[in-house]
């Protein structure tokens, strides 16, 4: 690593190297140049992959059938709360952008939570699968109870994308990427493991299946046309990466938090 003018650049070998591991911060006078699509695309999921949530001991519990019912009624009682962070964080994103067809295109995704009116959207869902797992809806949009760790690791995500520039906050969105095989995963495993909840509460995983899929397209488009430079591109993927973290360590404040009960069956 060199200085310049009191400021810190990475070699161009050293760049090049790390590209299978963590992404470096570059500063705006890099001399790398940027990568082609293909190997930019590939960066991004690589990394993002590699970090996702999915290999979290919490979610492989889960999958494999080992949560007791209050551990899965925890984790659906504060996941809501990360939930009600997602339109929040889109009505950032969309008010970012000075492009009138891109507000537009994102303003969906506020819709999709929030719905087009009352008993529509995600977070309605939300509440259907908390009913399913004998949650109480009214204290569940309370939220009083929410772990303190849970919902820091859900305001960071809000507050990340406050103070970054629109291609770092699309591009933290890049992990819809993954969760289309994790809530279709989800979706056999709860099925499978846990009879005792409602199938018809499982229908927000149902939708996500595919809703995830042209989300994570979308933003991908987006991302891909707005990252011209290799420092942009690199703050893409520390964006992405910066996502990954938080998904994990809101899993790790439940894991902590979450109570196992009496060993109820599940």
């Amino acid at each position: 690593m060199t200085a310049s003018d009191g400021k810190f650049s990475l070699s161009k070998e050293q760049v090049v190297a790390s590209r299978d591991s963590q992404p470096p911060t570059l500063l705006p006078d890099s001399s790398v140049p940027a990568l082609p699509e293909r190997q930019f695309v590939e960066w991004l999921k690589r990394e993002g992959l590699q970090r996702y949530h999915h290999r979290h001991p919490f979610n492989l519990r889960m999958h494999s059938g080992q949560l007791t019912k209050e551990e899965l009624r925890c984790w659906v009682y504060n996941r809501y709360y990360y939930q009600t962070r997602i339109p929040l964080k889109d009505a950032l994103i969309v008010a970012k952008s000075e492009d009138p067809a891109f507000r537009r295109a994102w303003l969906t995704r506020i819709q999709d939570h929030d719905g087009h009116a009352d008993g529509e959207g995600g977070l309605w869902l939300w509440q259907k699968l908390a009913e399913a797992v004998g949650l109480d809806v009214g204290e569940l949009v309370r939220g009083e109870r929410v772990l303190p760790a849970a919902r820091r690791a859900c305001d960071s995500y809000v507050e990340f994308v406050r103070g970054a520039s629109l291609l770092e906050a699309v591009a933290s969105t890049l992990t819809e990427a993954f969760a289309k095989d994790l809530m279709a995963e989800r979706l056999a495993a709860w099925q499978n493991h846990y009879p005792w909840v409602d199938a018809a509460g499982l229908d927000y995983f149902r939708s996500r299946v595919v809703k995830a899929r042209s989300d994570s397209e979308e933003a991908l488009a987006y991302v891909v046309s707005w990252a011209r430079s290799y420092a942009e591109q690199a703050r893409a993927v520390e964006a992405l990466l910066k996502k990954t973290h938080i998904l994990w360590s809101f899993l790790d404040a439940v894991e902590a938090g979450c109570p196992p009960g009496d060993g109820d069956e599940t």
